[in-house]
């Protein structure tokens, strides 16, 4: 990182700035430290403030409308009003709490072409703010989120691509108004079943979401269609859970037709939940059956007996039976539902205490 001219707000010979992290990696939840390098221009400056700021770029969806560009989600101050002197030279050092829910930008190595976070120093002056460079970030996966990475390297899945969405995923409780997909191609024997694979954290201090979304291939007696999962589990729990088990008892689900289904859980135009909604019926009656994938098939159990009641040939006892199925489902959902919200309140409350404290220090500084 070099030395930018600010030019915006002090025009030709106005104070330059760099900002440096002391480390070129970090993992969300973690704090970025470092320092902000200042060079004073011509003249004295009365700068009232130094702010910090986290941005990436993120893809949206507007009515018929497509498009993508860089969304600041974080910020705080790490200076009060000081005077740069003419020529002076400044380091002040910083430390910034990192978003759980931070978007990667790097896997075993390599950048995940599309995806990037990037640091930015705003100096503030007397109705005026002139910004720095986006300096990228290296964010690299929690332990947690490696783990359920390497499962899918095991099971023979290839990466494909990843990107930011604007949204929210029903039934899972966002601080980021967007979140991440990395797309997996599908093993070769699945080949003709399953396309593609989406995979998506969402990260808490105490909990992992997982969050898959499965394009299931059309046949000739079939549509493709898309089918969705979602676990929960402790970060702790996620580093010793068998996931290549749980995977590939999801995807023998997901490819059988007779337990095949279609949305596991409400989703809007991204391919996920609205803000403000819960999980659809079909979501909470999955996670009611028992066991972390158990959860994925009973939606789409319910979903394809629903399906068969549509068809000229189903006779009344197939008919009987897909509605006591779902009877059955929907009252596993209500109970189920019930206990999750009262979970994610306590949960939720604890988080945002927690990252509260956490801004509200980095603030002070």
């Amino acid at each position: 990182m070099v030395f930018k001219q600010l030019l915006g707000a002090f025009g030709v010979g106005g104070p330059s700035i760099e900002t440096v992290p002391a480390v070129s990696m970090c993992r969300p939840g973690e704090y970025l430290s470092g320092e902000v390098r200042l060079q004073g221009g011509e003249h004295d400056v009365h700068v009232h403030g130094l702010d910090l700021s986290l941005a990436t770029v993120v893809e949206y969806e507007h009515e018929d409308h497509e498009g993508e560009g860089v969304r600041e989600f974080h910020r705080g101050a790490i200076t009060d009003a000081f005077l740069l002197g003419a020529g002076q030279y400044q380091a002040i050092p910083f430390q910034m709490p990192l978003p759980w829910e931070l978007p990667l930008t790097d896997l075993y190595g390599q950048h995940l072409h599309g995806c990037g976070v990037g640091v930015r120093t705003e100096l503030r002056v007397a109705g005026a703010a002139d910004t720095g460079d986006l300096d990228s970030l290296s964010v690299y996966p929690l332990p947690s989120q490696q783990r359920v990475l390497d499962a899918f390297g095991a099971l023979g899945f290839a990466f494909k691509s990843a990107d930011v969405e604007q949204g929210h995923i029903a039934g899972v409780h966002q601080q980021l108004p967007f979140y991440q997909e990395i797309e997996f191609l599908a093993p070769p024997h699945y080949a003709g079943r399953i396309e593609e694979v989406e995979l998506t954290f969402v990260a808490s201090p105490h909990e992992l979401a997982v969050i898959l979304e499965a394009d299931r291939s059309e046949t000739v007696f079939s549509e493709g269609d898309d089918v969705f999962g979602r676990f929960h589990v402790a970060h702790g729990e996620a580093l010793h859970l068998a996931w290549e088990h749980e995977l590939e008892r999801w995807l023998q689900a997901v490819t059988s037709r007779h337990h095949g289904g279609h949305d596991v859980h409400h989703h809007d135009q991204h391919g996920h939940g609205d803000h403000g909604h819960g999980p659809g019926w079909g979501g909470v009656a999955a996670g009611a059956v028992g066991g972390v994938a158990a959860g994925f098939v009973a939606g789409a159990v319910v979903n394809e007996l629903v399906d068969d009641d549509d068809d000229e040939d189903g006779d009344e006892d197939a008919a009987a039976e897909a509605d006591a199925a779902a009877a059955n489902a929907y009252q596993a959902a209500v109970y189920e539902q019930a206990v999750e919200e009262a979970v994610e309140d306590a949960y939720e409350d604890a988080y945002e205490q927690a990252y509260e404290e956490a801004t509200e220090s980095f603030e002070e500084e």
